[in-house]
């Protein structure tokens, strides 16, 4: 282990707090911010170049997106979790076998996506809520994004893992590259070679393999003290179960919000038709956007917070996540007005279509009337993640995508129509809020122990 590395993961237990937020935070956010804008360049080009069904194609593709996803936060946050607190335990020979046994689960769950996904496409489609003119669309992008997912979870988890190990920087970096090159060769591809939306899926699968090479790069490093070894590779199931357990809480999140993707969509086209679905699929990209931001503080939270929690540094745990809901909720605000005071100007950046238009302006007042609610809850569940606490993080994601949002969706949808669809993500949203402020009260001992807590 050099000298640098080892300032690089000491001082998670030794620097002021604000400090420390701020520098792990800033790189995450730059990295959160810019995965979200994969598809929101994605998004602005299409629609303003194929036009408003290419929207509602595209957007009918988030289900399958979302699980792609999931496999990735299953992976990445619980090897990252782990390896903040095992380096906050001074273990760094199990960190490395964390970083190994997590790649050969990448490659494993990503050929099991990639083959169950291709060979059923059409009948997923339909079952998203499809039609004859969607789905044309949404299999031209499909068919080439989810071979190349692997790719895309490779660089999610192992940023993730490098911002554990003390590189938050070079995390930053692993995102930024993969977004700059797909904004340049989206247009070339979409418009320059006249490939339409197949376009934006070959541009996106070319930038997520540059930026998953780059970051493999660091692993293969061995200055660094997580790197890879010949003999990390070994399956353990320990580590395995380790990491399952605790990016179980992500996983069921995005795997939940997969599902209630599938319910909205046709919810969506019930009531107003494919458009409704591009509709959501722009609402869906801001509310994205402005979670990613808190996702991005959340991760430069979480090894701050496991390593002291490794350490036994209770305190410095407690004001890192005080911390991190103050500058959330605050920024979550900031989103909240622009989407009530501006939303005609946000739509207008995706279509021209004066039907599509009004439909999102109107969606998007009614979806995200209680926004600012959602960080304090968003915080909380990483917070569980981070100090080990899976099934309590598992339980928080899941109320407000499972046992809030998809009664609302039925009950509100029946009752007012499409307008209905759009209440129940505010209901949703404030119920879990509430079930998050019961969650943090029942767990007062983490923040004042009378006793040593165990080491996990």
């Amino acid at each position: 282990m050099t000298l640098q590395t080892d300032k690089n993961t000491a001082r998670l237990g030794s620097e002021p707090i604000g400090r420390l937020l701020l520098n792990y935070s800033i790189p995450a956010v730059i990295g959160t911010v810019m995965t979200s804008l994969y598809n929101i360049v994605d998004r602005v080009f299409i629609g303003q170049g194929v036009g408003p069904i290419a929207i509602s194609g595209l957007a009918l593709t988030f289900p399958l997106m979302t699980l792609i996803t999931a496999v990735g936060t299953l992976i990445g946050v619980g090897a990252m979790a782990r390896t903040s607190i095992v380096l906050g335990m001074k273990d760094e020979k199990w960190a490395q076998n964390i970083l190994g046994n997590a790649f050969i689960l990448t490659f494993f769950l990503s050929a099991l996506l990639t083959c169950g996904s291709m060979f059923f496409i059409d009948k997923i489609l339909y079952a998203f809520g499809g039609s004859e003119q969607t789905i044309p669309y949404a299999r031209s992008y499909l068919m080439i994004v989810i071979p190349g997912s692997v790719f895309v979870n490779l660089s999610y988890s192992f940023s993730g893992i490098m911002r554990a190990a003390g590189y938050p920087h070079k995390s930053m970096y692993t995102i930024l590259i993969g977004v700059v090159l797909n904004v340049i060769l989206d247009p070339i591809f979409i418009f320059g070679f006249d490939m339409g939306i197949k376009g934006a899926a070959i541009a996106t699968v070319i930038s997520m393999f540059v930026s998953s090479v780059f970051v493999m790069t660091h692993f293969c490093n061995p200055k660094h003290t997580v790197h890879f070894r010949r003999d990390c590779f070994r399956p353990k199931w320990r580590i395995i179960r380790n990491i399952v357990s605790i990016g179980m809480a992500p996983f069921a999140m995005n795997f939940a919000a997969s599902i209630v993707n599938v319910i909205m969509n046709n919810q969506l086209v019930r009531e107003g038709g494919d458009l409704a679905i591009g509709a959501f699929g722009i609402i869906n990209s801001f509310g994205i956007l402005i979670v990613m931001f808190v996702l991005g503080i959340c991760q430069g939270m979480q090894p701050i917070v496991g390593y002291n929690y490794g350490a036994q540094k209770y305190k410095r745990m407690k004001d890192t996540f005080l911390l991190t809901i103050r500058i959330s909720t605050l920024i979550i605000t900031i989103g909240f007005i622009a989407f009530e005071l501006m939303p005609g100007i946000l739509v207008r950046a995706f279509t021209t279509d004066p039907e599509l238009a009004q439909m999102a302006k109107h969606g998007m007042r009614l979806a995200y009337m209680v926004l600012p609610l959602i960080g304090m809850q968003i915080v909380t569940s990483v917070f569980f993640q981070s100090i080990s606490k899976a099934a309590k993080a598992t339980f928080m994601g899941l109320s407000r995508q499972v046992i809030f949002l998809i009664p609302s969706l039925y009950f509100f949808s029946h009752w007012f129509g499409l307008t209905g669809v759009w209440l129940s993500l505010p209901c949703a949203d404030l119920l879990s809020a509430i079930v998050a402020l019961f969650m943090l009260r029942s767990e007062r001992r983490i923040f004042y122990p009378r006793t040593v807590l165990r080491r996990v």
